[in-house]
C-alpha cells in the first residue's frame, strides 16, 4: 500500500467457493483486505454489516436471497453509510445486471475478468465514481426497461428539483455521454459539468452517474430507443 492510494475492504459473495478463493487469492496479492466470503446472500448482508466493507463483490444467482435481494438491504436506509456494491455476473447484458443497477448497484464485471480489470475496477469504484460506461448502462435499459422487473426510483427523488441546466445535463448525460462530451455539446469547461454532474448526484440523492442513468429512464425523462419525450409526452 501507498501514501496515495488509500486502504481497499472488500467482502465477496458467491455461492462457489473456488471463485471465492481466487478472488481472494488476487486482491491480497495487490494488497486487499478482503474483509469477509458469503455463499448467499443473507451471509453477505451479514457480513457487510459486520465488517462494514468498501465494496462487495456480488454474484447475482446464489441460493435462498440472491444477489439482487442483498444488493437492495445493503444499499437500504439501514446499511452502513458509503459501501458499493459490483455484480459479478456470467453472461454480459443479462436481464439481472439490469434488476441489480436499478437496486443501486454501482456496476458489474464478468467473472472472467482479468486480475488487472479487477482490481482496478474495484478501485476505481472505491473513489465514488461508476465501473459501468453510461452508453453500456442505457444499452442495459433499453434491452429490458419495461419488462417484469418493478421500478424502484425512489419517490423523493423529484427532477423539479433540478435547475433547467442540470435538467439538460442530466438527460444528455443518460444518452451516454461523457464530462468531456458533455463539455463540447453545451460550450461549458469540463470543470463546470463536473461541478453540474455534482449537483445532480446530490440533489437526487444518486451515488454515481449509473444511478443517473437509470434514473433518466425510469423516470421518462428519456425513453428507451425513444429519446427524449415530447413536451406532449
Amino acid at each position: 500500500m501507498t501514501a496515495d492510494r488509500p486502504p481497499l475492504r472488500v467482502v465477496i459473495a458467491d455461492d462457489q467457493a473456488l471463485v471465492r478463493t481466487g478472488f481472494s487469492m488476487i486482491l491480497a496479492a495487490d494488497g486487499i483486505e478482503v474483509t469477509a466470503e458469503a455463499a448467499d446472500g443473507a451471509e453477505a448482508v451479514a457480513a457487510v454489516r459486520r465488517t462494514r466493507p468498501d465494496v462487495v463483490l456480488m454474484d447475482i444467482r446464489m441460493p435462498e436471497t440472491d444477489g439482487i435481494e442483498a444488493t437492495r438491504r445493503i444499499l437500504g436506509g439501514d446499511g452502513p453509510q458509503g459501501t458499493r456494491v459490483v455484480i459479478l455476473t456470467t453472461y454480459d447484458l443479462d436481464h439481472y445486471v439490469y434488476a441489480a443497477l436499478t437496486a443501486g448497484a454501482s456496476g458489474f464485471l464478468l467473472k472472467d475478468v482479468s486480475p488487472e480489470h479487477l482490481v482496478a475496477a474495484l478501485r476505481l469504484v472505491q473513489t465514488g465514481d461508476a465501473l459501468l460506461a453510461p452508453t453500456i448502462t442505457r444499452r442495459l435499459i433499453e434491452r429490458f426497461a419495461g419488462h417484469d422487473e418493478p421500478r424502484t426510483v425512489a419517490p423523493h427523488r423529484d427532477l423539479s428539483a433540478l435547475t433547467p441546466r442540470e435538467l439538460e445535463v442530466l438527460r444528455l448525460l443518460a444518452t451516454g455521454l461523457s464530462n468531456a462530451e458533455l463539455a463540447a455539446r453545451l460550450f461549458l469547461s469540463p470543470t463546470t459539468i463536473k461541478s453540474h454532474v455534482g449537483r445532480i448526484l446530490s440533489k437526487l440523492d444518486l451515488r454515481d452517474r449509473v444511478q443517473a442513468v437509470v434514473l433518466a429512464y425510469e423516470t421518462g425523462l428519456i425513453t428507451p430507443r425513444g429519446g427524449a419525450p415530447t413536451p406532449d409526452g
